[in-house]
């Protein structure tokens, strides 16, 4: 029986329970507040939808720490929980402190039923021990990680690491995560620490010469959100069970600096992403962890904000990447718009962004080396008709497309199951398995 920490948030009983419970806890304080002073629960109300409004005006309009508008039912379940708290406070004058209590208690479970709604929208967290941010209990710390292997099996030449790769008798099937900080030494980016998925086959003996990658998030986002959000770490724990303990190292560096930065995954004014995950993050996994050197076993993907950045980085260093996962990522860099994009990240210099906007770069050049895997989502009005875009743009540079579309919006429905789908063919472009499924 999973312990409370770990029930499910997103489906079963639980939300289901807290979503009730909030809209009863609504109702509660509103009978309460209209009883006495109806007037004023009617002001309170409209004073909760005014804030709720004026908040979206100014994330949306003013702040712009995301490129796109909050969707309307945010606002809508924001605005119900302010409304909780603004009629809480009605029940206060006059009262005594156990129905003062009971305010408080109600307004707080109308709050936590709101944020439940709002993170079913998403799909971020599955678990309250993932929207706490506890760490994990099955980690390895990085000297353990990097000990050197006293016999190493490397991918046969054109055949792939599952023709040569025997699982050991003793070897479990379940990875270890580890958490450790990636300095910039290049790029100077302060970047957060990086969460890594360390598979059974190279916690053995002998260890496999695994492929990587490398796994950006979204914006608001931090490095821990694929686990969090795209349980990476089952997904690699099933894919290793089917191939005998093998899967591919994966690396989720931050890309971003602070969870609601957007620095453009570029070398600009707002920090230097793009030499970071290109030169940073690799020289140090090839440093610390016994990999597989070749960079044709490496593959860069993200999601959203991380889609984007990792067509950027398949554009602008093919050299290191040449393989990228684009899952429901935009046409363009961008802040909002491109004047203003330019005007934040280049000074008003135009023909910088151009030179770093991988659809100017692919109008200009050929990529025939390049394997794209791009996934949409089918209800993602803002992004889905922005990845068919960026698709006809990679076959025009020569670049070889893997195309997928997808139940869902632009959520963790999408996203988690865009790495899975794709995953069959990331294994074949990574020397894992030799061939390519049809």
């Amino acid at each position: 029986m999973k312990r409370p920490l770990d029930w499910p948030l997103l489906h079963g009983p639980v939300p289901f329970a807290v979503s009730a419970a909030a809209i009863a806890a609504l109702g509660l304080l509103l009978y309460g507040a209209a009883r006495r002073r109806a007037g004023w629960a009617l002001v309170a109300c409209g004073v909760a939808a005014t804030l709720a409004l004026t908040g979206g005006y100014v994330v949306d309009r003013v702040w712009r720490p995301f490129p796109d508008a909050l969707p309307t039912m945010v606002l809508v379940w924001a605005g119900l929980g302010l409304a909780g708290v603004a009629l809480a406070a009605l029940w206060w004058p006059g009262r005594g402190w156990v129905r003062r209590l009971l305010a408080v208690a109600a307004a707080l479970v109308a709050l936590a039923g709101c944020a439940s709604e709002i993170n079913a929208m998403f799909g971020q967290y599955d678990s309250l021990r993932a929207a706490l941010g506890m760490r994990p209990s099955d980690m390895i710390s990085v000297v353990d990680a990097t000990v050197a292997a006293p016999a190493v099996v490397t991918p046969a030449p054109g055949r792939g690491l599952v023709a040569v790769w025997r699982r050991p008798s003793q070897l479990g099937l379940h990875g270890r995560l580890m958490n450790t900080p990636i300095p910039g030494a290049r790029s100077g980016f302060a970047a957060r620490p990086a969460w890594i998925y360390l598979p059974p086959a190279y916690l053995s003996v002998p260890r496999a010469q695994l492929p990587v990658l490398i796994l950006i998030s979204g914006q608001p986002g931090t490095p821990r959100d694929w686990l969090d959000g795209g349980h990476v770490e089952a997904v690699m724990n099933e894919f290793a069970r089917l191939h005998d303990g093998l899967a591919p190292i994966v690396v989720m560096p931050d890309g971003l600096g602070s969870v609601m930065a957007n620095p453009l995954c570029m070398d600009s004014k707002l920090g230097n992403v793009e030499t970071y995950l290109a030169d940073d993050v690799p020289d140090w996994v090839r440093t610390h962890l016994g990999v597989d050197p070749d960079p044709r076993h490496w593959v860069v993907g993200g999601y959203s904000y991380g889609g984007t950045c990792a067509l950027q980085l398949g554009v602008r260093r093919p050299d290191r990447y040449p393989t990228f996962l684009d899952i429901s990522g935009q046409a363009e860099p961008t802040l909002g718009d491109r004047k203003g994009t330019v005007a934040a990240a280049f000074g008003g210099d135009a023909a910088a962004f151009a030179r770093a906007n991988p659809r100017d770069i692919m109008a200009a050049r050929k990529f025939s080396d390049t394997l794209g895997l791009i996934v949409a989502g089918r209800e993602d009005a803002e992004y889905g008709p922005q990845q068919k875009i960026i698709r006809t743009a990679c076959e025009g540079a020569g670049m070889q497309v893997r195309w997928w579309e997808l139940p869902g919006g632009h959520s963790w429905a999408v996203w988690g199951q865009g790495l899975v789908v794709a995953l069959p063919t990331l294994a074949a472009r990574l020397g894992l398995t030799e061939e390519a499924p049809r």
